[in-house]
């Protein structure tokens, strides 16, 4: 068996940064993400490290590897000095980084010829397969296919399917000639559309200006006041304060809007917390969110127009003197001319019979045991309802140019022409993304945000409509997005030295390039009969993630509308009504809607279908061949259910890299304690153990799994791993040494949980209770240990008798974990666990709320106010006073906390000393002392550090040194 590079070293602090510099906000994604909607993708840059460093040598050139990969400087450098000018306030004059971002890079001919001589050093040929089961996106057959490796491709989801041909596929197959093909089509689509969707678009009645633009606010109708309510939580429309105050006439029950430039001057939103609150002013009721329902199930949920955006062209003088146009963003009111909601009507009257019958609509149900239901609750039944009657008739004429373009075209004998019919409909989508009833304004940047900003069908109470046919945007846009998108892939994809960082493609011969082979399927990954046993190198796959995201719910909103377009193209791909949801392997409790124990049921469903994609991956994998997964979730019930799954497929683990791949300004990242890393699991087939082996006790390898984490830990933190992803990180080495010694029992037998004991044993579990059994949890619990010591260890210098109680470490670590106020509850009861707390008994209604499946962390203030700060002593837990001490500090102020502190003799108590020393550690930074701006969840936090800081500044800074974490901001 060769040694592969991955089982021994990943530059995992370099990769990590070039991640984010690949998937950076206000940076141009790559084409492979921008194409396409697609829920989870793997930086091309981590995914070509994780297919080389698994077919390589353990001893290859670790310069070479790096160069291939792109990565030609130290990111590490260049990223410490860009935080270093960010922490000063300093502007950082010229490039941060000495080369372009490492996904552009194709390596060169004699890079090539490296590549082929060590990977026939390590495998025996030069031409290796690779397999990606669940391919998704596609990042990890692109990078395979870029690389020249003939490349197996596999998703049961027929929208991933559609995605990976027009990423991988067709622009290596095709090249420059299917974007000509592209343009040909878009520029008869375009042609066709104006007549027939003019009308319903008023030109802007400002001279010399464009509507870009309609924003929109859900109604319904006050049942007190018979008053029609616009829904909005607030009014905004600019960050400099523009937005909309309402004039709420009590005689005619109807509100008119007017524009306003100051944010003193919007009207309160009239919805919060599910509930609304009408505008007005004889009436100013409740009306509760339950009413709001079932106005919206009873069809009676309209809309109305409150804001119009424009632009305006100027003509301003350059520092030349010369004069150039620009355009002006600018926002009014609506007028009665922009109501054409009876012309639509009138128009989709008309033409919905005609529509229906050639199946231009999408008229499928959303599914009832969906696990998302919102559209349901409020009144959207019908996957068209998710759009306002003028997008609907929008993408119905969509729809209805696409069929009439294929039917003048002869579809059978030209591929070329089917992949760019193909790239339409993608275009086409990119429409819906960006005119849904859930495609929403963004005040803070001024532009509309898409459908899946968050990964759910979180209901909007107001959205946003994109004007289709002014010259640039809509229909414009969306097209020449997609254009760009297939342009860059094509300079991606095809070999010509140099294409993909120059951006020149033009003197390139494609004549004599054949791509190497690929072939693409769309079937369950556990039924791969197409690839022949132990005939796949390397398996490289990134796994769906548990519960995080439900893949083919999301994407019906794109397969209905696909399968009216792409589905004419490719008909094979698109047979079913909705996408398939039996079949797809994730932790899905709405599989098993009104059965007890559902989200218990959905955990073993998801266990089983990836224990049996794993054994595919077994059967088809070489003798000598490696799996390496890209795993990421913060929860350890899916690395259990994971783990699980390799073990009894035959695998064993023998290598784990957590790198930080996820880009933190992503909406669901920011403000939450989602996890950032992607952690690398390298496995091998497992070798059959000896019959006459001794059982593996937990009580003997329980230590050396606490070691396998303790050697790794250090290693991670230096890389930058940090928060909740360094208990990730340890996941990886504690299921190593688990996995080596599986199956494992237990020679003590351990008590049945309490919880178990509270509730009747059928109704969550299946299997009887097992004293002696050992699953992959408890080696996450012995790291989760580890990281605990290891942490408060260096959030607190030594001081004797000085060892934090367990409310206020489980406290510290909490924060330190999540880096937030709200975090899953079953990963604060593990926290709990490895501290020492009862959760309910010592946290819930003391220091934090149960909120649904979160718990919500409480600031000093909020404490006080609900009257849980406890002893001011310190006495039942050091974190009490150090609350009463905050509280008081933001309440009165400083000199008034210092006299508490020093007549009660905290001052020179060492627990408290250590206690407060690690709280400033962990708390988020305020704006007064970091100078940056507090996301709004942690700000209550921010003002207690705030308090905190200055006291410690006034009275202890003697004891207590400056927080480490405020040199961070210089």
């Amino acid at each position: 068996m060769t040694a592969r590079l991955i089982e021994h070293w990943l530059p995992i602090a370099a990769l990590g940064i070039e991640s984010l510099r690949e998937r950076t906000p206000m940076t141009p994604f790559p084409a492979p993400n921008r194409l396409h909607v697609w829920w989870a993708r793997r930086p091309l840059v981590a995914s070509r490290a994780a297919i080389l460093a698994s077919l390589l040598p353990a001893d290859a050139d670790r310069d070479k590897f790096m160069r291939v990969l792109g990565i030609h400087g130290d990111p590490v450098a260049s990223r410490r000095r860009i935080d270093i000018a960010k922490r000063s306030g300093e502007r950082f004059e010229g490039d941060a980084y000495s080369y372009q971002r490492a996904f552009g890079y194709s390596p060169t001919a004699s890079e090539r010829e490296w590549l082929a001589y060590e990977i026939r050093r390590s495998l025996g040929t030069a031409k290796p397969t690779i397999l990606d089961p669940t391919a998704g996106g596609g990042s990890i057959p692109f990078e395979s296919m870029r690389l020249g490796f003939k490349t197996f491709a596999n998703d049961l989801n027929p929208v991933a399917v559609l995605i990976e041909r027009q990423t991988v596929a067709a622009p290596a197959k095709f090249g420059m000639d299917v974007l000509h093909e592209f343009r040909r089509l878009a520029a008869k689509f375009i042609e066709m559309r104006e007549e027939r969707l003019q009308e319903f678009f008023p030109q802007e009645p400002v001279p010399d200006s464009i509507p870009t633009n309609f924003i929109w606010a859900r109604t319904i109708t006050c049942p007190h006041c018979d008053g029609l309510i616009p829904l909005s939580p607030n009014w905004r429309l600019a960050p400099d304060g523009t937005g909309v105050r309402l004039q709420a006439d009590s005689a005619s029950k109807r509100c008119t809007f007017e524009i306003v430039r100051r944010a003193t001057e919007h009207s309160p939103g009239t919805v919060s917390g599910g509930d609304a609150q009408c505008p007005y002013p004889d009436c100013r009721r409740i009306v509760n969110g339950d009413d709001i329902k079932q106005q919206a199930q009873a069809g009676q949920m309209g809309e109305q127009l409150y804001a119009v955006v424009y632009k305006k062209r100027v003509m301003v003088k350059t520092k030349t003197g010369k004069l150039r146009e620009k355009w002006e963003r600018g926002y009014r009111a609506p007028r009665a001319e922009d109501d054409v909601s009876e012309q639509v009507a009138a128009r989709l009257a008309e033409k919905m019979p005609e529509w229906e019958a050639l199946d231009y609509v999408p008229c499928e149900y959303v599914p009832n045991d969906i696990n998302d239901d919102r559209p349901i609750q409020y009144g959207m039944a019908e996957w068209r309802h998710l759009f306002s009657p003028r997008q609907l008739l929008i993408h119905c004429v969509g729809v209805e140019l696409y069929r009439e373009l294929i039917g003048h075209s002869d579809l059978k004998k030209h591929d070329l022409t089917k992949a760019a019919f193909a790239y339409l409909a993608l275009a086409l989508d990119k429409m819906l993304n960006y005119n849904s009833r859930m495609s929403v304004w963004m005040p803070t940047r001024e532009v509309v945000a898409n459908t899946f900003n968050r990964h759910d069908f979180a209901f909007c109470w107001s959205h946003a409509e994109m004007a289709p046919l002014i010259v640039g945007l809509g229909y414009d846009w969306a097209i020449e997005q997609t254009a760009k998108c297939i342009e860059e892939l094509v300079e991606l994809t095809r070999p010509d030295a140099g294409a993909a960082t120059t951006g020149k493609q033009a003197g390139f011969d494609f004549s004599g390039y054949t791509p190497p082979p690929m072939t693409l399927t769309c079937k369950s990954g556990d039924a791969l009969d197409h690839i022949a046993d132990g005939s796949i190198d390397c398996v490289v796959m990134d796994p769906p993630y548990y519960d995080n995201v439900m893949y083919a719910e999301l994407s019906d909103f794109f397969y209905v509308w696909l399968k009216r377009t792409a589905g004419h193209v490719y008909p094979e791909l698109f047979l079913r009504p909705l996408t398939d949801k039996e079949n797809e392997a994730v932790a899905n409790p709405a599989k098993f809607k009104g059965e007890k124990g559902a989200r218990a049921l959905a955990g073993r469903d998801y266990q089983e279908r990836m224990a049996r994609i794993f054994s595919e991956c077994r059967r088809v994998l070489k003798a000598d061949g490696i799996m390496t997964l890209m795993f990421t979730h913060k929860a350890t019930g899916a690395w259990d259910a994971l783990t699980t799954g390799l073990m009894q497929a035959g695998f064993t683990i023998d290598a784990s890299w957590p790198i930080n791949t996820e880009a933190e300004g992503s909406l669901h990242i920011k403000e939450k304690s989602a996890a950032n890393s992607t952690v690398l699991l390298v496995c091998r087939p497992r070798i059959a153990p000896d019959s006459d082996d001794e059982p593996q006790y937990w009580e003997d390898l329980e230590p050396r799994v606490a070691a396998a984490v303790r050697q790794r830990i250090g290693q991670f933190q230096q890389a930058g791993i940090r928060g909740v992803d360094l208990y990730l990180s340890c996941f990886g080495p504690a299921l190593e040494e688990f996995s080596k010694h599986w199956p494992i029992t237990r020679g003590t037998p351990r008590p049945q949980p309490e919880a178990r004991r509270r509730r009747r044993q059928a109704e969550l579990f299946e299997e009887a209770w097992d004293p002696y059994a050992v699953t992959p949890e408890d080696a996450l619990d012995a790291a989760r240990r580890e990281v605990k010591n290891w942490r408060l260890d260096q959030l607190a210098q030594k001081r004797p008798n000085a060892e934090l109680d367990p409310v206020t470490a489980w406290f510290v670590l909490a924060w330190d974990a999540f880096a937030a106020p709200v975090f899953p509850f079953d990963e604060a009861l593990r926290l709990a666990r490895a501290t020492g707390v009862d959760l309910e008994r010592d946290i819930v209604g003391r220091l934090a709320a149960k909120k649904n499946s979160d718990l919500v962390l409480w600031d000093a203030s909020t404490r006080a106010a609900k009257g849980s700060l406890g002893p001011a002593d310190g006495s039942r837990a050091m974190l009490d006073a150090i609350h009463h001490l905050a509280h008081l500090g933001r309440a009165h102020n400083i000199g008034t906390a210092r006299e508490r502190m020093e007549r009660i003799g905290l001052h020179d108590e060492p627990k408290f000393l250590s206690a407060l020393e690690a709280v400033l550690e962990v708390l988020p930074v305020s704006t007064g002392f970091g100078g940056l701006d507090v996301p709004e969840a942690a700000a209550a936090a921010a003002g207690d550090f705030d308090a905190l800081e200055k006291l410690r500044r006034l009275a202890l800074s003697q004891q207590i040194g400056e927080p480490e974490q405020l040199k961070m901001f210089g």
